[in-house]
């Protein structure tokens, strides 16, 4: 099994060398650690790589006594002080509150004996070169190595603890402490690693080492071929790397599309993801130039992901939650007294550290595109400044102000539409917003639970819609959604009311739906995406479609039934308005009521909107319901390790009711983010604007004249709007002028061929995928598709007759 959130995140709250990203500055200071820290030592090639991983760890090139630094260098010796006066070493412990049966106890032990070491090697800590703490910290090192992690020891609880977070940041320690350790304490401390870490963790490409876990243990590996000067675990850990970089089809790693996946089901890429890209930056950087550098060329497939997997999911310097799994429920910790506080800004600022330190084993065009966008995401996050986050390392923060400090030039967030049919997931990028379609089919999970996290996330891959402005809405998932909003209710969803019991459908992504349609077809820029929905534990079915256009997301549904004796709701949205928010809401064009506690029902509403975030569009009138509330919970309601302090939100949420035990529920709207009530208003009475082609369990389609827009979800077989296929498909074309692009796809993922014909005259077929074979054009279009088994979308351009 994986690692709990305390764990991880403790390693990198403690620990800030542990996950922190290193390295001053892109340009110059791109090389200081070469060019400071290992000009202290460099007797041979272990101890030039040893004194480049302390520059990893620690930073370089910074000003102590300047802002960001020193507030954060004073903290982390108040904290490393307070550990040293709180360590008891004892039977069985070397805090109290970490007892050493618990294989956490352990990891976290050694993360406060990492915080404390690093107190005593950064400078302006209060605690620098202290030798008292030095001697405490080795004191307490020596009795972790003589109570729990020795070479004699057998492992107990969670295997993670043993050959990932233990062994890492004794390493780290290692570094840091090296000319204080005696021969004897290197010779133990390196012995109990093998036992606990021997070359057959990464012998085979299975299980627990796979993905970003095979990255950490080829860490663990590298790090003790420094420490104890040995070329063979070195060569082990470059070599263990290869299985990680190529493209896979099934289970863990990276698809052909940018989809990530780890624990087989589990869309991953801003969690484990992250810890993998963290990993092979750090081990790119650690061993370039050296014996033994990475030259494995399928190193660049994955330099390559920057652009493909990750940056999609960075928006405004936030890490969109549909790719990061049950870290969503990672909050605010209990652990500790420091209350470990984790969101999407926080985790997109650790991601975008790691980009940057992955660019100095890049080319220089790549560098300084990713070093580009880097300070673009840095410059527009009001919410979370990263250079304000307060948990950021002095390695990440000197990093970063140096990409915010040089003269590469911000870049602006793209605008397109990246469809990860491996994944199940979609991001839709416009100017000014952009949102993101979370679904699950028989190939990903319905939600990931396990370690005691994510214990409510039921329903998140149920069709949930999540969207963000530019200047607006950045706090909506990162102000406490999580614990506070109703589980039952996440926007876009269609869900069964039937009560789950927490952690329903077992752990690690156990539970999957047996339906296979779930994907799209896009143009790069506009998209029809679709997913045959199925709830968890329940017997609510139905078809979901979303047509991602210029300045809206059209959302459809149909064939929604189920049996299960409660009802069954599509819901619109729940926005997050904060602690205190009272944002007005307005339904066709009358202010409703801000007071706690309203609800109403509105009949034949042709739109709506509300303030500060954007406006809603029922074509040709819907019942919906909306409601003001307040909601409380707690980070430990959804989350064991978190803190149970209450938290209140406010929500405005609305929704379709379909009643109990439906057999044919529907809805249709739109979604414009941003828009104000006089756009709003203007989208609702231009009723030309939109055609329905068809909203049922066999087809849904819409046309947008304007845009030159047809699209169509064929669950089966049959004919909409001009279009006919031949078995079930996503179908997008686009006429600009005499010409048109189609795309096509089955999101099935079957590899079957089949045909799809456009009643429109075709004059010629000019380029097309070679999958696609064009079987006749004239009066109509006819193309035999063959699409593969990825669910990518296959193009074909033609011009009109």
């Amino acid at each position: 099994m994986p690692p709990t959130w305390s764990r991880r995140a403790l390693i990198q709250a403690f620990g800030a060398g542990a996950l922190a990203v290193p390295l001053a500055g892109p340009a110059t200071a791109a090389t200081a650690y070469s060019a400071e820290v290992e000009a202290e030592a460099a007797t041979d090639a272990y101890d030039t790589l040893r004194a480049r991983w302390r520059g990893l760890l620690l930073g370089s090139g910074f000003d102590p006594a300047a802002a960001p630094y020193a507030d954060r260098l004073a903290a982390l010796g108040t904290n490393a002080r307070a550990y040293a006066a709180s360590m008891a070493p004892a039977t069985g412990s070397l805090w109290p509150d970490y007892p050493l049966a618990a294989s956490a106890g352990i990891t976290n032990s050694y993360a406060r004996l990492n915080t404390m070491a690093q107190a005593w090697s950064q400078p302006g800590t209060g605690s620098t070169s202290d030798a008292a703490l030095l001697a405490t910290v080795l004191t307490g090192l020596d009795h972790l190595h003589t109570q729990a992690y020795n070479a004699t020891t057998t492992s107990y609880d969670n295997w993670w603890d043993w050959q990932i977070g233990s062994p890492r940041l004794l390493l780290d320690l290692c570094v840091q402490l090296y000319d204080q350790l005696s021969a004897t304490r290197i010779a133990d401390w390196t012995a109990a690693v093998d036992h606990f870490v021997p070359d057959s963790a990464v012998a085979a490409y299975s299980g627990t080492s796979t993905g970003a876990n095979r990255v950490d243990l080829c860490r663990v590996l590298a790090l003790r071929g420094v420490v104890g000067k040995n070329s063979a675990k070195l060569a082990l850990a470059r070599d263990a790397l290869s299985p990680v970089f190529p493209y896979v089809t099934t289970g863990d790693g990276f698809y052909t599309d940018g989809s990530f996946i780890q624990h087989t089901w589990v869309p991953y890429t801003g969690s484990y993801g992250q810890v993998l890209i963290d990993g092979l930056g750090r081990l790119f950087a650690l061993l370039t130039g050296s014996d033994w550098a990475v030259t494995d060329p399928n190193r660049q497939l994955f330099l390559d992901m920057v652009e493909k997997a990750y940056a999609p999911w960075i928006h405004n310097g936030l890490l969109m939650d549909p790719v990061v799994g049950r870290a969503a429920s990672r909050g605010v910790s209990a652990a500790d007294a420091l209350h470990i506080k984790a969101d999407d800004h926080l985790r997109g600022h650790t991601l975008l550290a790691n980009i940057a330190v992955l660019a100095l084993g890049a080319s220089t065009a790549e560098q300084t595109r990713w070093n580009g966008m880097v300070k673009g995401w840095m410059a527009r996050d009001y919410y979370e400044p990263p250079l304000s986050d307060p948990q950021l390392g002095i390695a990440d923060l000197s990093r970063l102000k140096a990409v915010a400090d040089s003269a590469v030039p911000a870049a602006a967030e793209p605008v397109g539409h990246r469809l990860f049919a491996s994944m199940d997931r979609a991001v839709h990028r416009r100017p000014g917003w952009a949102a993101a379609i979370s679904m699950c089919s028989a190939r990903t999970t319905f939600y990931e639970t396990g370690n005691g996290e994510n214990l409510r996330g039921w329903h998140t891959n149920n069709g949930m819609l999540s969207w963000w402005g530019d200047t607006y809405g950045n706090g909506q998932y990162s102000d406490c959604f999580w614990p506070t909003v109703n589980p039952y209710r996440l926007p876009g969803t269609t869900v069964s009311t039937k009560t789950l019991a927490d952690a329903y459908g077992g752990a690690w992504g156990a539970s999957r739906p047996d339906t296979v349609w779930a994907g799209g077809a896009t143009d790069g820029e506009f998209a029809a995406v679709g997913q045959y929905v199925k709830g968890l534990g329940s017997t609510m079915l139905g078809k979901k479609s979303w047509f991602c256009l210029d300045d809206a997301v059209v959302c459809l549904g149909a064939g929604i039934k189920a049996t299960d004796g409660v009802p069954v709701e599509s819901v619109v949205d729940n926005r997050n308005l904060g602690p205190t928010g009272s944002h007005a809401f307005t339904v066709d064009g009358t202010a409703q009521p801000t007071t706690l506690g309203w609800k109403t029902t509105f009949t034949g509403a042709r739109w709506a909107q509300l303030a500060g975030f954007g406006g809603y569009v029922f074509p040709g009138g819907a019942t919906f319901t909306a409601l003001r509330e307040a909601r409380s919970g707690s980070w430990h309601d959804i989350n064991t390790g978190g803190t149970t302090d209450p938290i209140t939100r406010r929500y405005l949420t609305t929704w379709f009711d379909h009643g109990v035990d439906p057999t044919a529920g529907g809805y249709a709207y739109l979604v414009m983010p941003g828009a104000t009530t006089a756009t709003t208003a203007a989208r609702a009475a231009a009723t030309g604007w939109l055609v329905i082609l068809a909203n049922t369990a066999a087809q849904q389609g819409v046309s947008v004249p304007s845009l030159g827009v047809t699209a169509v979800n064929f669950w089966n077989a049959g004919s909409v709007g001009g279009v006919t296929s031949s078995a079930p498909a996503a179908v997008l074309i686009r006429v600009t002028g005499g010409t048109a692009t189609i795309g096509v796809s089955d999101p099935t993922h079957s590899g079957t061929a089949f045909d799809l014909t456009w009643n429109r005259p075709v004059s010629a077929v000019t380029a097309h995928d070679p999958s696609i074979t064009v079987s006749g054009t004239g009066a109509t279009l006819t193309l035999r598709v063959t699409p593969g088994t990825a669910g990518a979308t296959q193009h074909a351009t033609v011009e009109l007759g």
